[in-house]
């Protein structure tokens, strides 16, 4: 099977592993895994077996060229952190190098133009993703798709603002979609509100957990958070701290940048990226290592009172 698709992300010389499992940009591992597992199922000999000998041929190929790689570099923790950072740094790199994109699809264009840019992505992708692989012939056609609406995303949140985006042709599912989307818009600000206090909840329970030094339950906490508002600084830099306190550096630095570009006055991200900085310096030997009689009496630096103190502070767990 050859596999050559010039759309999205695959456009820039890059496999949209989150496309061909049609899972969000910020799924997590217990997402991907479930979604994996139900495409294994339909893609697998035992489940083909009133296929023709072409479709068998061409499920087995899909699950070993795509859906298999796709997962094996999604569900571990060191090579997805390492492919997220290279699809940041491709987001602010064509966002800053105003990349003119072409948009193939009345959703890409769409969702360019949502103001409801979260709500209108997440609902697009599980749609899709319910017959994403029921006709296998369609199968990479739906991953470009699928790929061109993820291109839309990255780029929105690294700060993209498409001005020429042309309108839909005007039929009748591009009618229903927009007033779907009109619907949303008016009952915006009860839902804003519901997610502001699940937010709050989920904080909370989390800084509760942190000041026990129970890291591993609040960064459960904080990734149900960041699910529901991928876009607050407050639960990256939260997270960042976890992260920091557990060793796991890379995480830390990037949940403190995305803080960071969410909201450049982010106290916590700044003071939890100092740390990091200092952290990784010692790690290289550029920090100094002894200490002269003077300074062994000088009283410890003072990090902040309140919680922020409390969370750079104390002891490792």
């Amino acid at each position: 099977m050859s596999v050559k698709i010039e759309r999205g992300l695959f456009k820039f010389d890059s496999i949209d592993y989150h496309a061909v499992l049609c899972v969000p940009l910020d799924a997590d591992v217990k997402e991907i895994r479930k979604r994996y597992l139900k495409i294994a199922r339909r893609l697998h000999p035992d489940s083909c077996v009133s296929a023709s000998a072409e479709e068998k041929q061409l499920a087995s190929e899909l699950l070993s060229k795509l859906v298999n790689p796709a997962y094996e570099k999604l569900s571990q923790e060191r090579t997805r952190t390492e492919y997220m950072i290279v699809l940041s740094q491709m987001g602010k790199r064509l966002v800053q190098e105003s990349a003119s994109i072409d948009l193939s699809t009345d959703a890409a264009r769409q969702l360019a133009g949502s103001p409801n840019l979260e709500q209108l992505y997440r609902s697009a992708i599980m749609k899709i993703a319910e017959t994403q692989y029921d006709s296998l012939s369609k199968a990479i056609q739906i991953i470009a798709y699928v790929s061109e609406l993820n291109l839309v995303y990255l780029m929105r949140t690294a700060g993209k603002k498409f001005e020429k985006v042309m309108p839909p042709p005007p039929t009748s599912n591009n009618n229903t979609a927009i007033k779907s989307e009109n619907t949303q818009a008016q009952h915006s600000q009860t839902n804003v509100t519901k997610e502001d206090a699940g937010i709050a909840n989920y904080l909370r329970r989390a800084q509760e957990l942190m000041t026990k030094n129970q890291f591993a339950q609040a960064r459960v906490e904080l990734q149900d958070a960041i699910k529901l508002a991928p876009n607050n600084s407050r639960c990256h830099s939260l997270i960042g701290v976890v992260y920091l306190k557990q060793n796991q550096t890379t995480m830390a630095k990037v949940h403190f940048d995305r803080a960071l570009q969410l909201d450049p006055n982010d106290q916590m991200a700044s003071e939890g990226k100092r740390k990091l900085e200092q952290l990784l310096g010692q790690k290289s030997g550029t920090a100094i290592k002894s200490t002269s009689p003077t300074q062994t009496n000088k009283q410890p630096e003072k990090s902040g009172g309140g919680l922020f103190g409390g969370l750079f502070g104390g002891k490792k767990k």
